[in-house]
């Protein structure tokens, strides 16, 4: 019996980029699973989606295997700010490991296609700037990154080998930071981190001395860009860099955060954690070749509505 509506799934899906996600999927009509075991995903979130009719919640941890007929699987499924991934880093690898393998099988036996949320982390601490998709990274296998890094490397390789094995149609996004309202309050990423702080009068915490540099996308256009990965033909699977190649030093997007929201904070310097990347910036020129996407929303802009959404009451 053909289904008049696509069937999705997203793992992590009551998370700050999954929330988005599902959101986008029952505008479009789709019918949408989400699938959350709630480690960082709030259901504040998707709260707003439980009346729809094309939208359905699921607690579960994808480290077990889940059985439900589908066309399309979006894993987004594992922590991903340090904080929370270094809180279980046992879990956060079996999380990207056997949560790949569970929805790969799922993949495997519904013939749905299937996109893997990789990550910018998986260039490690990079020796070239900016990061292409050639690259193979440099990183630490046995510090204390290396739970996120090394696990979503290990799906990556579990991605394409089920691709060539199985001829699974897969597509593969390796996100860049990416901002905007619902990111965690407490989840010690830069920019909640500096916008909660600054709203409070609290001091701007800066590990090391802010001259490392990092690359920041919106949401809504890093979504865009799932969805124009997601429609492309077969033969593209990815790996494929999402997100904006603006670059900011730390210390400049203090200053910004500072002088948007009047806060009358200080900055404080603290010791740089262990392999903190120096710099991080991805190369899009394949994202603007095969999708024709770039991101249209500068930092400015985004700021603006992020700081906004904390100013109203989503402090922690």
């Amino acid at each position: 019996m053909k289904h008049l509506r696509k069937r999705v799934l997203v793992t992590g899906g009551a998370g700050f980029l999954g929330s988005h996600l599902c959101d986008r999927l029952v505008e479009r009509g789709e019918d949408v699973l989400c699938v959350d075991n709630y480690f960082t995903g709030q259901k504040k979130n998707i709260e707003h989606l439980l009346g729809k009719p094309n939208f359905e919640l699921l607690r579960h941890d994808i480290t077990f295997p889940l059985y439900v007929e589908v066309d399309e699987i979006y894993n987004l499924a594992c922590p991903a700010s340090p904080i929370h991934y270094q809180f279980d880093p046992v879990q956060t690898t079996k999380t990207s490991v056997h949560g790949a393998i569970n929805m790969l099988g799922l993949a495997k036996r519904t013939k749905a296609k299937i996109f893997q949320a990789s990550t910018s982390e998986v260039y490690g601490d990079p020796t070239i700037h900016p990061q292409t998709e050639d690259y193979w990274g440099h990183v630490n296998p046995i510090g204390y990154r290396s739970c996120y890094d090394e696990g979503k490397r290990c799906a990556e390789t579990l991605f394409f080998d089920y691709h060539r094995q199985h001829r699974l149609h897969i597509k593969v996004a390796r996100i860049f930071n990416t901002y905007g309202p619902r990111m965690h309050p407490n989840d010690g990423r830069v920019i909640s981190n500096f916008i909660v702080q600054a709203i409070r009068g609290e001091p701007i915490t800066i590990y090391g001395n802010g001259g490392q540099t990092r690359s920041f996308c919106y949401v809504s256009d890093m979504i865009d860009a799932f969805f124009d990965l997601m429609a492309t033909p077969e033969d593209i699977t990815g790996p494929m860099n999402l997100g904006n190649p603006g670059e900011y030093s730390i210390l400049e997007l203090a200053q910004t955060i500072l002088k948007m929201t009047c806060s009358p904070s200080e900055i404080v310097f603290k010791p740089l954690p262990p392999d903190d990347p120096l710099q991080r910036q991805p190369d899009i020129s394949f994202a603007k070749k095969i999708l024709e996407w770039k991101p249209k929303i500068n930092l400015q802009e985004g700021l603006e509505k992020t700081i906004r959404y904390f100013q109203n009451g989503h402090l922690p």
